[in-house]
């Protein structure tokens, strides 16, 4: 029986977080296959980088057939592709999209969903044993999850991804999903001007602003700063309170959670409800004038410093070394 394991791509090709959501699928198929389902063009679909992340398939659904984002959409085909496959399990990264699909294929399906899991293990009767977060990773709950197939999606700090020395020939299938019509209701879209090809919960280097950007104009350094790093913008939830910035950017326990190599927090204090959201980073780098700020206490490096003078010097910095 096959694993299922729903895959997003951003600007680079498949998002950090799905590659990890693979190395998981592939640890829980224990040899039994791993097939990934992905909706963009066949074009698009980096095979050689599935099969060394533990793929052996590939369903891809084009936009013809499923046209954008649409959730309910998603979760019907992955119902028919869990159905004609055996699946033992089905997996996605604890991203907004996977965990959005995720729900709506345990209401299709009628199967208990648990999401951001840390580890899962195959049990009795087709159940698997978990751990799992809860209220944004403060707590630790060892749950059994019943139900064939098994529907979880991984939290996005959980593991890393891991390539195969060996990794097995893939082979490729043109999804073909029966949908209804109410299943293309609600289908999201991204204006030109609003998309960077990078996720917040994805990128791999987040520059976040917070009450002492100052205000909207604050953020043209930033969003600089952001573009020569390749990473993107994210914000405290005061910023968002403010309207200063969409919630969307938001980093914390009612945004977005991230997993970034490098997050580069400005002017932000440092609360917890933040915290729980940037707690996956793997470095912090901290600018501040209050040298009593909590989030000192958390980052690799700190900067007690106005960040008007900082973040322009960083970027004169980074824009002399790439012209050098």
């Amino acid at each position: 029986m096959t694993v299922l394991c729903l895959v997003e791509l951003d600007a680079s090709g498949v998002a950090d977080a799905s590659l990890r959501a693979l190395s998981f699928a592939h640890g829980l198929a224990a040899g039994t296959g791993v097939a990934a389902v992905v909706f963009a063009p066949a074009d698009q679909v980096p095979g050689d980088v599935l099969a060394s992340y533990g793929a052996t398939e590939a369903h891809v659904a084009e936009p013809g057939r499923v046209p954008g984002y649409a959730p309910q959409a998603w979760a019907r085909a992955l119902a028919g592709l869990a159905g004609q496959d055996g699946a033992s399990a089905v997996v996605a990264a604890a991203t907004d999209r996977g965990n959005e699909v995720l729900a709506h294929l345990g209401a299709i399906t009628g199967l208990p969903m648990a999401a951001n899991c840390l580890s899962a293990e195959p049990g009795d009767g087709g159940a698997h044993q978990i751990v799992r977060q809860r209220w944004a990773g403060l707590l630790l709950e060892d749950a059994r999850l019943d139900g064939s197939p098994a529907l979880m999606t991984l939290a996005t700090e959980a593991m890393q991804g891991v390539a195969l020395a060996e990794p097995a020939a893939l082979t490729v299938h043109l999804c073909q999903p029966t949908l209804a019509e109410d299943d293309l209701r609600v289908r999201a879209t991204e204006s030109a001007g609003h998309s960077s090809g990078v996720s917040l919960a994805t990128a791999r280097v987040v520059v976040g602003g917070g009450r002492g950007v100052g205000g909207p104009d604050g953020f043209a350094p930033l969003e600089e700063l952001a573009g020569l790093l390749g990473g993107v913008v994210g914000v405290s939830r005061v910023v968002t309170s403010e309207g200063w910035r969409p919630h969307r950017q938001q980093v914390g326990q009612t945004g977005t959670r991230i997993t970034p190599e490098v997050y580069l927090a400005c002017g932000i204090s440092g609360a917890i409800q933040h915290m729980a959201g940037a707690a996956g980073a793997k470095h912090i780098v901290a600018v501040n004038t209050d040298p009593g700020a909590p989030i000192l206490s958390h980052a690799d490096y700190a900067v007690v410093g106005d960040l008007r003078e900082v973040i322009p010097a960083l970027v004169a910095a980074l824009r002399d070394r790439s012209s050098a």
